[in-house]
């Protein structure tokens, strides 16, 4: 199983991208696999990562998850794939309906089926990646040009293309179009018995029963030391999340008790559960090899809870710490 870190929080000044560096020294030493960025505007994260390219850090990364109505699927491949030429290496560009205030917002209407809607999306962003002509469905209302085309600049790049996965009908459509399926607080077990199974249902209507999407999960992680309370560190890195009803559903399904009023709560709970893990580095090496276990090929460690409460040079010691037991 490969071990990646993520930056946890949208890209705003100087000061983060100075900690976007600090963060992609660990993936250019060896010591993670690939360096992850969320949805980022007052930065953009495809800018981010080709900023941090031109200063000579040509490393693995990977998107987690870009949002469809941001920009046509023309200019989602263009930018995938200026990804991987500037980087040199294979990028992870997932992509994610958004909530559906700010797809009405930007569209006019929220997706009627955003599941669909970003299986749609995705594969026609592959098929111009691809070098075929296409007329892929614009991100919103409204048909798209025939024939569009994508120039490359030799032969078309290699880039995997994922989706956003927390619940089984988006499971099911990222299997039959995506490479990758990336899911963020999803526990082990409802990985193996309700995300995996779904991945291979959506495969195997599409003839990609051999080869469903691997999947990446973006785990939330913290060190045991003292002056920490785990419940505080989980309520910083989570909070949002918890109050957001297609997690507060998808923890529901895995068996959580979670109420979107009661973030204290909620906090607790993923503590108590094994959602956010805390501990020693040895134990919390134990508990990220279930991950693989239960059918994840990459796992994304997430410092936001240390990052927002003790700052990044707190988080960058956890990431050593883990990243070198892992």
């Amino acid at each position: 199983m490969r071990i990646s870190v993520l930056f946890p929080h949208a890209l705003r000044d100087r000061a983060d991208l100075t900690a976007l560096t600090a963060l992609a020294s660990l993936v250019g030493a060896g010591a993670a696999d690939r360096l992850w960025l969320g949805q980022s505007l007052a930065v953009e994260s495809h800018q981010a990562l080709a900023w941090l390219a031109g200063t000579g850090q040509r490393i693995p990364v990977g998107l987690s998850v870009t949002l469809t109505a941001l920009r046509h699927p023309f200019e989602a491949a263009a930018q995938a794939q200026s990804l991987a030429v500037l980087t040199g290496h294979r990028p992870v560009i997932g992509y994610g309906a958004g909530e559906p205030s700010l797809v009405g917002g930007l569209l006019g209407a929220p997706y009627a089926r955003p599941a669909e809607a970003v299986a749609d999306y995705v594969g026609a962003v592959r098929t111009l990646l691809d070098g075929r002509s296409a007329g892929p469905p614009a991100p919103g209302p409204g048909p798209a040009a025939p024939g569009l085309r994508l120039p490359h600049g030799g032969h078309p790049p290699a880039v995997e293309l994922g989706a956003g996965v927390l619940r089984p009908a988006m499971a099911r459509a990222a299997g039959r179009v995506a490479d990758v399926a990336i899911t963020w607080m999803t526990p082990p077990r409802y990985v193996a018995e309700v995300l995996v199974p779904a991945l291979a249902e959506g495969a195997a209507t599409t003839g990609r029963a051999a080869a469903p999407p691997r999947v990446v999960t973006v785990v939330h992680a913290a060190v045991a030391r003292p002056g920490r309370h785990p419940m505080v560190l989980a309520q910083h890195g989570a909070g949002r999340h918890l109050g957001a009803p297609h997690y507060a559903d998808m923890l529901r399904r895995a068996g959580l008790h979670l109420d979107t009023r009661d973030p204290v709560a909620g906090a607790r709970e993923l503590v108590e559960s094994g959602v956010f893990l805390y501990g020693s580095p040895d134990q919390l090496a134990t508990e990220l090899a279930a991950y693989g276990t239960a059918g994840v090929d990459e796992v994304v460690l997430n410092p936001a809870g240390v990052v927002l409460a003790h700052g990044w040079d707190a988080a960058l010691a956890d990431l050593t710490e883990l990243l070198t037991r892992s």
